[in-house]
Order: C-alpha cells, then structure tokens, then sequence
C-alpha cells in the first residue's frame, strides 16, 4: 500500500486552524444568508400599561415580555422628541397619571409610531398609536419617590437569537469530527514515542520503534533508534570490560596461589583466605556479567507464584521463612531473572537478619515485592550504599557471613531492567524491609 507523502506538523496544525475557522465563517455566513433579518420587537401603551399593573406584560409577537421593578434612581437619559412625549402622553392618560413623573431612558433608542409601511403592525396594536422599539427602559415615579421601571426581558429568549445560537451549535458539531481526526493525528506519534520510552526503560534491548508521519515525526525517531542503539552499546561495551578485567585477574592470582606455598605458617593461611576471597569476588562478577549480557525472552510472570516458591525452597531447609500477603500480580519481565532477584532477598534477610517474612500486592499500578528481617538494621546513610557493588558494612556484613556485596547490587539492577526500582527501609519494630517495585503487566 502506498503512503501518503508526509505532512509537517506546523502545516497540519495551520491546516486545522484554517480549516476551522472556515468551518465557522460558512455556518454563520449560512445563517446570515438563508435566516430572515430579526423584526424590531415594538411595544404599545397597553403593553406598557399592564407590565405596571400587574409585574409583567404578555409576550410580544416575537416571544419576549417586560418586566417591571421597583429602582431607587430614575433611567438614564432624558425624554425627548415628538413621539416620545406622544407615548407619555398616551401613557400618562392610561393611567392618570403626571406625564412629568414619566421618563424614558436609554438614549439613542427609538419611538415608532406605525402608520402603515412595508411591515405591518401587531394585531393588538392600532396604527395611530405611537410604539417603543425593543432595548428602551421606562421609568415611573411614584408617589414615595422611588422609580417603577419597566424594560423588555433580556436573554435569549426570541426566536432570532435562538437560531443564531443553534447555528454555532451545528457549527461547532460540524467542525469536531475534523478537529479529532487532526488531534488524533498529531497526538498519536506522541503516544508511540511514550510507549517505546516505557519498553527501553523495561527492556534496553528492546526492538527499535517505526513510526511513519511527518519530517519532524521521522527525525525524532530516528534519534530516538540511534540513542537506543548508542545506549546498548555503552551497556555491552562496559559488561565486555568489567568482564575481561575479572578474568584477566585470575591470572596474576593463580601465579600469587603457586608462589605463597613456601609462605610460612600462619602468613600462608591467611594470604590463601585472602586470595580465596578475591577469587569468590571474581566470580561473582564474572556470573553478573554473563547474566547481565544474556538475552533471555520476556513473558508474564505471576510475580506471586515466584515469590512462594522461593520462600518455600528457603523453608524446607529449616530457614525460618514464610509469607504473610500474597496477591496475584503479573509483570512482564524475564522469570529466572525475576526469581534471582527474589532469591537474593531472601537470603540477605535470612543471613544477616535471621527470617525472611515476604508479601506481594498491587499499588497504583505497580507489582510490589517486601521482603522483612529481624536483624539489627542499617544506618540511615547506608540504606543507599548498600546497593553498591561489593559494598560491605563490617559490623553485620563481613566476609565471615559468606557476603561478597553483590546480592543488593544484582536486585537492584535486575529491578531497574524490568522498569522499576529496589529501595531498603528500617522498621519501626526493628529489622530491615527490602521493597521492590515493578510495573504490572499491560
């Protein structure tokens, strides 16, 4: 299938912004063509007459009725003109009134008298009486010195304004299917780009995204492919290294085995615990590395499952190990990776912290792991340092207990490889807890 050529973003959003506000000028140029021009709403002296008496008139022949209220100011503007004061007159005479106690505000508004014409006049209305055009206030004082005011209601209540306001209703439904198919369209690379951020940050192995759209669109993909790959082969190149170091060292230190044979005792014992010990490291590092550079395929794994099963092994050799929360959670993720890093928590907590209480639930979207201890703790400025690679702390974690400070650095690292983290806490009622945290599955 052919693709369409690509189209820069700032043409598609001026595109859509055009097209918009073409939409917009054709409905209202629609409305203004095709809907009849408003007729001027009018009022009679017997419109005017019943809103005093009785609070309110009946509607006019366009939908719109006046009211009539009591104010402590007269309207503004005074009463001027021919027909204004022929409708004071008429008024004043309808109802006995002083014609000075009326006044007729707004200025710039009309006074009609219809007599004949291209548009007839209501059927309630004689032609030889003077009108008010719709927009005027009348005032009215009475005898306690405040004003009785009487307007037409304001709103959107005539017809004419009803339509115009239906029109932009049609208007705005008319123009929202464009808009979403041009926000779809502008948002969705955006979408992509988040989703493979989220499967480098899981998987730095991950496959390189392809992403068809605009010029820009194609140029953030492809720096973002090439710093993926840039990134991958940091990460192989430093394992390669690290890798090599550790077993280029084994070389000077089997020399260093041969020749402390003729060391005297106890020197010798203690220069082969030493070399011993550096031999364990290596190794250590040697299996770190191997794993870390091993590509293993990624699938759901029921993070429960894997958490009983190891507390489980650890029980049956008579540790005391056991499990409190178990809820099934699923993460994607690598299954024997994720139980190496089970495993090493366990075992920290039942080395140096003498059981290992575990529990997996669900939290705001993440898979979380805790593993408890009953051992003395750590310093708060240790908590982080932990983490470290053969980092050790003297009092509780020397090489008599078995450690070589690799098993926190490889939680942590297998963590970080499935897009979560591993934090240590001390408890209130003593002890250490380990928390991991894993995005669930999508």
């Amino acid at each position: 299938m052919r693709r369409l050529p690509a189209v820069p973003l700032f043409v598609q959003a001026l595109g859509l912004v055009i097209a918009t506000l073409i939409a917009a000028q054709a409905a209202a140029l629609l409305v203004i063509v095709s809907l009849p021009p408003p007729t001027p709403e009018v009022y009679t002296v017997a419109d005017v007459v019943a809103a005093i008496r009785h609070g309110g008139a009946p509607a006019t022949q366009e939908g719109r009725a006046l009211t009539a209220r009591i104010s402590n100011r007269a309207p503004a503007g005074p009463t001027e003109g021919r027909r204004r004061l022929e409708f004071r007159a008429e008024l004043a005479s309808a109802l006995g009134a002083d014609p000075d106690r009326i006044v007729i505000g707004q200025p710039g508004l009309r006074i009609l008298a219809i007599r004949g014409g291209t548009r007839p006049p209501p059927a309630r209305a004689r032609a030889e009486h003077p009108m008010l055009v719709d927009g005027f206030v009348l005032g009215l004082r009475r005898n306690d010195g405040r004003w009785l005011t009487v307007r037409p209601v304001g709103g959107f209540g005539d017809p004419w304004r009803q339509r115009v306001l239906l029109a932009l209703v049609l208007a705005v439904l008319a123009v929202s299917p464009l808009a979403w198919l041009f926000a779809r369209r502008l948002a969705a690379p955006m979408a992509a780009f988040a989703a493979a951020a989220e499967r480098l940050g899981r998987d730095p192995r991950a496959e390189p995204i392809d992403i068809a759209g605009s010029p820009e669109v194609s140029s953030a993909v492809n720096s973002f492919n090439q710093m993926q790959e840039r990134l991958a082969r940091y990460v192989a190149d430093r394992t390669a290294m690290v890798g090599a170091i550790a077993h280029d060292l084994r070389t000077p230190l089997t020399r260093l085995s041969f020749r402390i044979e003729a060391t005297p005792e106890p020197l010798r014992s203690e220069l082969a615990a030493d070399i011993g010990e550096m031999n364990e490291m290596i190794g250590a590092a040697l299996a770190f590395v191997r794993d870390a550079s091993r590509e293993r395929p990624h699938g759901r794994v029921d993070l429960a499952s894997v958490v009983e099963t190891v507390i489980d092994e650890a029980a049956l050799t008579g540790a005391r190990a056991s499990v409190d929360r178990i809820d099934r959670v699923v993460v994607d993720g690598d299954p024997l990776a994720l139980k190496r890093l089970t495993a090493n928590l366990v075992n920290n907590a039942l080395t140096f912290g003498r059981r290992a209480q575990g529990r997996v639930y669900a939290d705001a979207g993440m898979a979380i792991v805790e593993v408890d201890d009953e051992g003395p703790g750590l310093p708060e400025h240790e908590l982080e340092s932990a983490f470290e690679p053969f980092h050790r702390l003297e009092a509780s974690r020397s090489r008599n207990t078995g450690g070589i400070g690799l098993g926190l650095a490889v939680v942590r690292a297998i963590a970080r490889a499935h897009g979560g983290d591993v934090s240590l806490a001390n408890r209130d009622c003593g002890g250490l807890r380990a928390r991991v945290c894993l995005p669930l599955a999508l």
